[in-house]
């Protein structure tokens, strides 16, 4: 008998070598993640195990790409039902739960967690074609936080691009910036740059009397912030008293906050906007909305 880790994916052939029955497989002990590939029943089926266990059901040469390979880097992407490989020209692939990508020109790889999966640069070429111009600001933004691409390579990988999505792909690239610690804080951004209105400095670090900060959107030369709240601001209670010191604490240096919720985002982007503006306006910044276009990507609700 052949000896088996069955806390990893394996295959039937894999599980019969090593004296495992199809009975068995069928049993309590193991899970089936695709057709043919099983794992023990008590492991946490997480994107990297299933990368894994489709790679297994894959032609050799397959590598992992587009939304399973930016979760695999560790990026905020929109939730795919499916894991997405791209298959060597003239391979077929046909498997529940599986999408298989025919790319013509062989993509560059790189390995996260032991597994193919195309480079960052790659995948956010391939996602041009796929999301729209928010969402793909959003994964460029992310891919820099976590260290494994820059603006720079983004650009530069967008401006040679040619296939599907290169002009979304060279739009997006220019909207990527260094210093964006969610995807909320992204979006934020781009409802106001969309806007027309000037665009902020990232991660502003402010020190006063009372403590050091570090302010998410900053207009700087007029102590001027735009702040993103989440959830868990207002559910812990610890959290809220520290979040209040230091909005009193920033006001009392003179900065103005306007804070922003998901709702302020979602649903009433438009009221965000003139919040903002009235803000820089009183600030000293002769400003105003001058484009229309954030409506398209912020439509919020009536």
């Amino acid at each position: 008998m052949q000896p088996l880790d069955p806390y990893r994916p394996f295959t039937v052939a894999d599980a019969r070598a090593a004296g495992i029955s199809r009975w068995q497989l069928e049993g309590p002990r193991f899970q089936r993640l695709f057709t043919g590939i099983y794992v023990r029943s008590d492991v946490a089926v997480t994107t990297p195990v299933l990368a894994a266990a489709a790679l297994l059901a894959s032609p050799p040469g397959t590598a992992v790409c587009h939304h399973t390979a930016a979760a695999l880097w560790g990026a905020a992407v929109p939730h795919s039902p499916d894991v997405h490989v791209a298959v060597p020209d003239g391979r077929r692939l046909v498997v529940s739960g599986l999408r298989a990508h025919r790319p013509t020109v062989v993509p560059a790889t790189g390995r996260r967690r032991g597994l193919p999966v195309t480079s960052p640069e790659r995948t956010f070429l391939d996602l041009a074609a796929e999301l729209d111009l928010v969402d793909l600001v959003v994964l460029g933004d992310s891919l820099v936080h976590v260290g494994v691409t820059s603006p720079d390579a983004l650009r530069t990988a967008a401006a040679a691009h040619r296939g599907r999505g290169a002009l979304v792909a060279r739009r997006a690239a220019g909207l990527v910036r260094a210093g964006a610690e969610s995807a909320m804080e992204s979006r934020l951004r781009l409802l106001v740059v969309l806007s027309g209105l000037p665009e902020p400095v990232l991660q502003h670090p402010v020190r006063t009397r009372h403590g050091s900060y570090r302010l998410d959107l900053a207009w700087p030369a007029v102590r001027v912030a735009l702040e993103y709240d989440g959830r868990h601001h207002v559910e812990r209670e610890r959290q809220w008293a520290r979040d209040l010191g230091r909005r009193e604490a920033l006001e009392a240096d003179g900065w103005r906050l306007v804070v922003a919720i998901a709702g302020d985002v979602f649903a009433t982007p438009g009221l965000t906007l003139q919040r903002l503006e009235e803000a820089l306006r009183r600030a000293g910044l002769p400003v105003r909305i001058r484009s229309t276009q954030w409506r398209r990507h912020f439509p919020g609700r009536a």
